[in-house]
């Protein structure tokens, strides 16, 4: 299934989808679409094809690895050029979402795997070895060669779930450091000497996060149907914190 001869349609060539290209490129021809001059002139370094929405979608293993929000838009556009037994897969942040737009959009025929790779340039910049990816079976038949490649060749720790399990727990894993990770920039400058090894780590969490679009922070926050919950608990004890310390604060006056 996946020797180098198959090709693969992949739809977004920026900071997510490069990293695409450069673990998959082994092991397909990648076709993609992405109108962008960056893009051009990454395709043309990087030995990928880069041409039309029809001809990327025709691909038998289709890749969208664009917005969470174009999405939607996306899989209505792509649905008429799709092989009728083609694997469409997303590597977006949520997940609820997407499975439902794609299941709307796409013909029944189609096999449609939700996945989250939990992982993006800066952290995987050392390579991807016992990375996590979150798979998300919305339509599928044979899932168990797509998981021994992400396992046994990718070398990823591949982790089940239903699309509802996923963005229930990472409301709160990327809902949160996103978050903070938002704060703590606007408060630069931050010490860099003189500090502890928790702080250190703090930091070093925040710059895994930091360079992430806009559009991925306010996707993770307003895309996902149990962040708005875990934002309501968070401002709470801050509140309330806030209040016991200004508590305290009057008390010495």
């Amino acid at each position: 299934m996946y020797r180098k001869t198959h090709k693969l349609g992949l739809f977004g060539l920026g900071a997510f989808g490069r990293l695409i290209v450069k673990h998959l490129a082994p092991y397909f021809e990648i076709y993609a679409h992405d109108p962008s001059p960056e893009a051009r002139a990454y395709a043309k370094r990087h030995n990928v094809t880069l041409t039309t929405l029809e001809e990327t979608a025709a691909c038998r293993i289709v890749v969208l690895a664009t917005p969470v929000r174009t999405l939607k838009a996306l899989a209505e556009s792509i649905a008429p050029y799709l092989h009728p037994r083609a694997l469409v897969i997303d590597v977006g942040s949520v997940k609820m979402k997407p499975a439902q737009w794609l299941l709307d959009a796409l013909p029944k025929s189609v096999y449609i795997l939700c996945t989250h790779p939990l992982f993006g340039p800066q952290s995987a910049r050392k390579g991807i070895h016992d990375l996590e990816i979150v798979v998300c079976p919305v339509r599928i038949r044979r899932l168990g060669p797509i998981q021994r490649f992400f396992r046994d060749t990718l070398d990823l720790k591949v982790s089940l779930a239903t699309p509802e399990q996923h963005d229930h727990a990472l409301a709160a894993v990327q809902g949160l450091t996103h978050l903070i990770a938002k704060v703590l920039s606007g408060l630069e400058p931050l010490p860099r000497v003189h500090t502890t090894r928790s702080y250190d780590l703090m930091m070093q969490g925040v710059g895994l996060v930091q360079g992430d679009s806009d559009e991925l922070f306010l996707s993770i926050e307003r895309d996902n149907p149990f962040a708005a919950e875990i934002r309501k608990r968070f401002f709470a004890e801050i509140d309330m914190l806030r209040g016991r310390l200004e508590a305290h604060d009057g008390a010495g006056k």
